[in-house]
């Protein structure tokens, strides 16, 4: 018996809103004590594919750092905008304003500005892709002391 409306294929791929990711980045130990963190890339799990699509550096938009996470918000403390295609100018054109190139410098990075170790032992990094995909993942560092990792 064949119920109304029912159909013998198979079904299509299940899709999905929300799409799992993982951000590539390298947390250092800079003389001193500071630490810093260098962006390399994104990993996003594709559900329509089932695969993992890598993304570079010139792939994101930008990427924040909350460098003293306490769990409940992400603060942004530091900013970076990456990518290619002249994102400065885009950025001026969105704001309609200059914008003063020696600043715009130390915000188009992959490599975060040296920062405390956090009193709360964590930090949180939060990506987002040109595609719209985002994540935020959260690390746990202390002090260290010897050659970065």
């Amino acid at each position: 018996m064949k119920l109304q409306g029912c159909s013998s294929r198979a079904p299509a791929p299940a899709t999905s809103l929300w799409s799992s990711a993982s951000p590539t980045l390298k947390l250092r130990t800079l003389p001193g004590g500071k630490l810093q963190v260098e962006l390399r890339g994104l990993d996003v799990y594709d559900p329509t594919t089932g695969e993992i699509r890598n993304s570079s550096t010139d792939d994101i938009a930008c990427w924040f750092i909350d460098s003293d996470y306490n769990e409940e918000s992400l603060f942004v403390r530091h900013a970076y905008f990456t990518g290619a295609d002249e994102p400065y100018k885009k950025l001026q054109r969105a704001l309609k304003a200059e914008i003063d190139e020696d600043a715009w410098s130390t915000l188009y990075s992959t490599v975060s500005r040296p920062f405390e170790v956090p009193s709360t032992g964590k930090i949180a990094v939060k990506v987002i892709n040109h595609y719209g995909d985002e994540v935020l993942k959260v690390y746990e560092c202390e002090a260290r002391t010897g050659a970065p990792s």
